[in-house]
């Protein structure tokens, strides 16, 4: 599942930064694309706007398949308080460009599983597919807008995973 969820991540990264390479943050002083795994950040007392945070958190393992296979939820989470030039009057088209962006990146829903830890990374047999994006309705906090997705992202657990 570990490759799966890498290979997802890295998709979505790579896709981030044909789609808007302007979408950057800075993070323990490197510039990085908009987007980060929480599980594999130290904890942080606040989250960075502006960028897509996927949390992975269902999973389903179908093992009577010859190649068993595993359906992971990714959540999508991402905020933003708009440009402070525009005193965040500009938070809704903020967000509708994450929104697009983030379907954009999800544009094709597959790619081929890769071995990220191993230099350089390796391909493996399978790849990896998801569904479309469920997107919550937006949610208001103060002067931040927020929106929540989920994808689901089903692989098949190669030998040796």
């Amino acid at each position: 599942m570990k490759n799966a969820k890498d290979t997802f991540y890295v998709t979505l990264r790579d896709r981030l930064a044909t789609v808007n390479p302007e979408r950057t943050f800075v993070l323990r002083g490197a510039v990085r694309p908009g987007i980060m795994v929480v599980e594999n950040e130290m904890v942080s007392a606040e989250l960075p706007a502006d960028v897509f945070l996927l949390r992975w958190t269902d999973l389903q393992v179908d093992s009577l398949q010859a190649m068993p296979v595993a359906t992971m939820r990714c959540e999508i989470q991402y905020f933003t308080d708009g440009k402070s030039d525009n005193a965040g009057m500009d938070r809704g088209r903020a967000l509708t460009k994450m929104d697009t962006e983030l379907l954009k990146m999800l544009t094709p829903q597959s790619a081929a599983k890769m071995n990220y830890r191993t230099t350089p990374p390796s391909a493996l047999q399978s790849s990896i597919f998801w569904g479309d994006a469920v997107f919550e309705s937006v949610a208001v906090n103060a002067e931040r807008v927020e929106r929540l997705a989920r994808v689901d992202v089903t692989s098949y657990e190669e030998p040796g995973e």
